[in-house]
């Protein structure tokens, strides 16, 4: 497309072509055709309601109908040329528009701006992402509740710190990243819910003076309704900022559990074993299996995280309404993106994949002086010793096995009652890890049966 075609779309106000340089800082259309399908859907709905308005004639409009699906069939089959002296994708689709039907093309501007044109573009992008997102986590939760239905009663050490702290069922771990999951979730929902509304019918910032139906658009295009008012509806990118927040305390949970699956999947742990799917070798080193996917999903946070940062940064010095600036708007937001859902289908995967080692669970649980607390509450309950003189007395006992190299259990009762002379033979009763989370029985607690009322409630709820 040559300068002077670009200079014609521009109108009649610049008479030289734009500078290469200008030309290349001044287009999108290299990421803003991520947008196409958007912005043929709006310029339908836009037209439609022209001719119902009686703006545009019927015949004008079902040639803009016609020449639109053909423009988005181009692009579909990859035939479509995109020029940069056509600075974006609004450009790029009149201007083929009106190679392909003439002069009903330059109707189809009527009533409406790039302004309200983009802003309504990027937020029905934002809410299709928002739509694969939750998508994506409801996968994710749903493999999660397989594998804590399977291990409801599998026992396995319980951390604070990393240290050993008490004894908890794996089922009750995969449990704890439902409820984080389910909460990243709800957050893009509320989201999508708040930002569908729609801007097109803004125009520039003040509104139109054509009697245009802005309900009709916002309705076609599955909108709640018109934005209602012109200078915030073109000025706001707030949409774009709460997915951004949303994704980044997603990509925040997903990198808490690659974390976990890097520790457990290593020879000193065992405690899982990723399927050949998600790990890879070591070029030197014959015997590695490197846990890779988890620790690129790990990785992904940082481009999320500051894909928000920027386009915080972008908007907060900005005046209403439009500016250039907020061209910086869509780069960060597609980058995080593809990156959340392909780190919630590499972890769906995983996870999917991934086998729990029951014996390794197990063996741990049980080290570490994880029934301390079990042994803390039986002095309270048996023998009606203040919780405090109980913590003391359960710590001497633990101070006395990390001196013999063994664990409570192993204490003898006239060990226990050196310490304390009331102590009875009964205490053993709960110093076993499995009698451990079975009297764990308070809501939301680790005990299986609790744990399988929650998986339960999820599928329930996801049904």
């Amino acid at each position: 497309m040559t300068k002077d075609t670009s200079n014609q779309m521009w109108g009649g106000r610049f008479a030289a072509g734009p500078d290469a340089i200008m030309e290349a800082i001044n287009a999108s259309i290299g990421f803003d055709q991520r947008m196409a399908a958007q912005d043929i859907a709006g310029s339908r709905a836009h037209a439609a309601m022209l001719a119902k308005a009686g703006i545009l004639t019927d015949s004008d409009a079902e040639a803009i109908r016609e020449g639109l699906l053909t423009v988005l069939s181009e692009i579909d089959s990859g035939t479509f040329r995109f020029s940069t002296a056509l600075e974006d994708i609004h450009m790029n689709v009149e201007a083929r528009l009106k190679e392909l039907i003439g002069a009903p093309a330059g109707r189809l501007h009527t009533g409406r701006s790039r302004n309200d044109q983009v802003a309504t573009d990027f937020k029905l992008w934002v809410r299709d992402q928002i739509d694969a997102a939750m998508s994506g986590l409801e996968a994710l939760i749903r493999a999660l509740l397989v594998q804590a239905e399977a291990g409801a009663d599998w026992v396995m050490p319980g951390f604070t710190h990393l240290q050993t702290a008490q004894p908890v069922t794996w089922g009750h771990h995969m449990m704890a990243y439902v409820e984080m999951f389910g909460r990243d979730k709800s957050r893009f929902e509320d989201a999508r819910r708040r930002m569908n509304e729609c801007p097109l019918g803004a125009a520039a910032l003040a509104g139109t003076s054509f009697p245009i139906d802005r309900h009709m658009t916002a309705e076609a295009l599955g909108f709640d309704g018109p934005a209602a008012n012109s200078l915030d509806a073109v000025s706001d990118r707030d949409f774009a900022l709460e997915f951004l927040a949303a994704a980044s305390i997603c990509a925040m949970h997903l990198s808490r559990f690659a974390e976990e699956l890097v520790i457990w999947s290593s020879a000193q742990f065992r405690f899982v074993t990723l399927s050949d799917r998600f790990s890879t070798g070591s070029s030197i080193m014959p015997q590695k299996k490197n846990p890779d996917a988890a620790e690129l999903i790990r990785a992904k946070i940082g481009r999320i995280f500051g894909a928000n940062v920027a386009l915080m940064t972008v908007m907060k010095g900005l005046p209403l309404a439009y500016s250039k600036d907020m061209q910086e708007d869509k780069e960060q937001v597609f980058d995080a993106a593809d990156n959340l859902m392909l780190a919630l289908a590499a972890m769906e995967g995983m996870v999917g994949d991934m086998s729990a080692n029951r014996d390794s669970l197990e063996a741990a649980a049980g080290s570490g002086f994880s029934t301390a607390t079990d042994l803390a509450d039986w002095l309270v309950r048996a023998l009606n010793m203040p919780f405090r003189e109980a913590h003391h007395v359960t710590g001497t006992l633990v101070a006395m096995a990390e001196a013999r190299g063994c664990d409570l259990p192993d204490l003898t009762l006239d060990d226990m009652q050196g310490v304390h002379g009331a102590i009875t033979k009964e205490v053993f009763g709960v110093l076993g890890v499995h009698n451990s989370v079975a009297s764990r029985l308070s809501y939301g607690g680790t005990a299986p049966e609790r744990v399988r009322e929650q998986v339960t409630r999820w599928q329930e709820k996801l049904a």
